[in-house]
């Protein structure tokens, strides 16, 4: 086997990566990385920019509201059809296309064709849309190939006339859909009004050069600026102004007749739909407003003391301010789960997960926790909580700083925490009676805090039985850090002589029976007394006979 050629004096060995056999073997050089000159014994790179074009591979679907290269796409599809929209109308009736300027209105045309035709090749068969529940291809665009009819095959016969390019309106069905975006639909519908008043404009000229400029009092007399002068008259024609020349020609009436009819619906359609479009828009905080006025209304009646009723408005309009609603919870619930943990993840999972009590445990433990999380609002000077109460929540910092005072006084700040701070986790499980709060934790500022709920948590540790018995061993651990041990008392010794028993007292009420006994019962007495002389005898006479 011949050996390697081996590179020129000073010239850069080529990169490993690119001299690498590709995939469809040979073992020679990598396709389009790098080519050999003839005559040359080096290889030349070939520059980056051409290496990423030849990489580059158009996607094999595209969807049609989330494909950012589509919607710019279709921004330039709109401004194509805009121009074949506004300018038609235009080049038709006013005398602007003249043959000195003929050839920059059909370069312009056809380069709108030429985005036509691309737009058919390219994008559309790659749209997906969903039908059935499947997401197909889309296959039915025949309005985009009936906007390319060649029209303008008949200039060879009747000259360049603006009306054979109207076909090229059809594709509104796919253009305008970059107009429908929620956040545009205000644009959308004043460029309707300003379009039926372009179109007005241009009728209006087209009919005073067919009777004749200036012939009567109501055309257009040819002065000034033509566009300017028509556009002005169907302002005051569609929106019924008033002060225009009286038509005197039965054409002259007609068409004013038809354009205050026009007028009238057009103006009526145009008043309601900005009224849907600024109600849509306001919703939300036309909803923020009646709340905020019930909440008024209830604090007012109840008699409630102003400096409360301030605190609450204020609440109100930060919490508004900040999130652009009230309860982000109540519209993460109309979301589906997987839709509402992705959320909840990006927002919070990074930080819950640096909370030491919680790492270590399962995975989807920590991804139901984070679904189960509220946001709350605390205004300047709230207690968070309060120093030995019972704890059933934790906190999460999402903004703002909170700080933990006590002291004899109850002002002394030990602590400031802020934004990704976690503090009550040891409430949660409540290892040993540890479920009260050992300080007051106040907002230092407005801080938005997110909670999660004892009962909530346990609710999921029910499903980990593993994670739970971790969660209580690393409790016990915080709680009992920093105790210190409590001294043992010292055993006593035992006695060396027993000490002798205690004979109990009689009781009192017992004597007292015994004597009413003996005083109630003479005979039982005197026999008594007998024998306790017949005992003493007795003792004496043993004592006698006991001496010497």
């Amino acid at each position: 086997q011949p050996p390697a050629p081996q590179p020129a004096p000073g010239a850069q060995p080529p990169d490993e990566n690119e001299t690498q056999a590709g995939p469809s073997g040979g073992g020679g050089v990598e396709s389009g990385t790098e080519e050999e000159q003839p005559g040359r014994c080096c290889k030349v790179k070939t520059p980056r920019w051409i290496r990423a074009c030849v990489r580059f591979r158009f996607p094999a679907s595209i969807d049609p509201f989330t494909n950012l290269m589509y919607v710019l796409w279709m921004f330039l599809v709109s401004l194509a059809w805009n121009w074949n929209v506004w300018f038609i109308p235009v080049r038709w009736a006013f005398p602007y296309q003249t043959p000195d300027n003929i050839h920059y209105w059909l370069l312009t045309d056809y380069l709108c064709d030429l985005i036509y035709i691309l737009d058919i090749a390219v994008f559309q068969p790659r749209l997906q849309f969903v039908r059935g529940g499947d997401i197909i291809l889309s296959s039915h665009f025949q309005f985009d190939v009936a906007s390319l009819v060649p029209l303008e095959l008949f200039y060879f016969k009747t000259g360049i006339n603006p009306l054979l390019r109207l076909p090229r309106l059809l594709k509104i069905c796919i253009s305008c859909i970059f107009l429908c975006f929620p956040s545009l639909r205000v644009i959308r519908t004043t460029t309707y009004l300003l379009y039926c008043l372009h179109f007005n404009a241009c009728l209006y000229y087209w009919i005073s050069d067919f009777i004749g400029l200036g012939l009567t009092q109501w055309v257009y007399n040819g002065e000034g600026n033509s566009y300017i002068r028509c556009y002005y008259f169907a302002v005051k024609t569609l929106i019924t102004i008033g002060g225009l020349p009286d038509p005197t020609t039965l054409s002259e009436i007609i068409f004013q007749l038809i354009n205050y009819f026009i007028g009238v619906f057009a103006f009526s359609i145009m008043i309601g739909q900005m009224r849907d479009v600024v109600g849509a828009a306001t919703a939300s905080q036309t909803y923020y407003r009646s709340c905020m006025d019930s909440t008024i209304k209830y604090m007012s009646s109840y008699r409630i003391p102003r400096d409360v009723q301030n605190r609450v408005k204020t609440w109100y309009n930060y919490t508004w301010q900040s999130q652009g609603m009230l309860d982000e919870q109540e519209l993460l619930n109309q979301l589906p789960d997987k839709m509402r943990l992705d959320i909840a993840i990006d927002v919070s999972y990074s930080i819950v997960s640096k909370v030491p009590l919680f790492q270590g445990c399962d995975r989807q433990m920590i991804f139901d926790m984070l679904k189960s999380l509220r946001s709350v609002v605390y205004l300047p000077g709230d207690y968070v909580c309060k120093k030995g109460e019972v704890g059933r929540e934790m906190y999460i910092i999402k903004a703002g700083e909170v700080q933990v005072v006590g002291g004899p006084d109850g002002k002394t700040v030990f602590v400031t925490l802020r934004a990704g701070s976690v503090f009550g986790e040891i409430s949660l499980l409540a290892v040993g009676g540890g479920n009260r709060r050992t300080a007051n934790v106040i907002a230092h500022g407005f801080a938005n805090l997110f909670i999660l709920d004892k009962k909530d948590l346990n609710e999921i540790l029910v499903h980990y039985p593993e994670s739970k018995k971790l969660l209580r061993k690393k409790a016990r651990k915080m709680l009992n850090k920093g105790k210190k041990p409590e001294p043992k008392e010292e055993a006593k010794e035992p006695p060396l002589v027993p000490a002798a028993p205690v004979r109990a007292e009689t009781p009192k009420l017992l004597k007292a029976a015994l004597e009413m006994t003996e005083r109630s019962s003479g005979l039982k007495g005197a026999l008594a007394k007998v024998k306790e002389k017949t005992n003493k005898s007795s003792i004496s006479l043993q004592v006698n006979m006991l001496k010497p």
